[in-house]
């Protein structure tokens, strides 16, 4: 959220109590009285070259790997091991930010993001979201819009 206060840009933030076990975007969802397609998850990939991106794609989908790997120029992309994603991003899973990560990868948004007036992702804390606007998000976070997410 510091980030987002040092640019100027305007949030909101929302609270859930789930535990890891309940965990996931439409839960999350329905805790903070929006459709799930507005609560957006953030992924973790590795490429077949070792080199890491952030996919964030909506609640009710699934990343669409060939897409991503097409998207980012890669042959193969595929979703990095649970263990490992808090070593290169600093944050557990469900808490998972591009906003604050330990290192900077691309970010790629599934492109249904601008169907919502604002969207809700992780604070970097479990329990936490930040609602913003989609133009918002984009610019602080650098990533470039694609079609990266199927309908689950």
């Amino acid at each position: 959220m510091r980030i987002l206060d040092r640019a100027g840009i305007g949030y909101t933030t929302g609270v859930y109590d789930l535990t890891l076990e309940e965990f996931s975007a439409e839960a999350v969802a329905e805790c903070l009285g929006v459709p799930y397609g507005q609560v957006f998850k953030t992924l973790c990939v590795r490429s077949n070259t070792g080199e890491c991106v952030f996919a964030v794609v909506p609640g009710g989908s699934e990343l669409d790997l060939k897409g991503l790997a097409r998207t980012a120029g890669y042959k193969k992309v595929e979703l990095v091991p649970v263990r490992e994603v808090e070593l290169l991003t600093g944050y557990p899973r469900g808490a998972v930010t591009v906003m604050a990560a330990k290192r900077q990868f691309p970010v790629y948004v599934d492109e249904t993001v601008n169907d919502w007036d604002s969207i809700a992702v992780s604070a970097g804390i479990r329990g936490l979201q930040i609602l913003l606007t989609p133009d918002n998000y984009t610019t602080v976070t650098r990533a470039m819009t694609a079609t990266i997410a199927t309908q689950t």
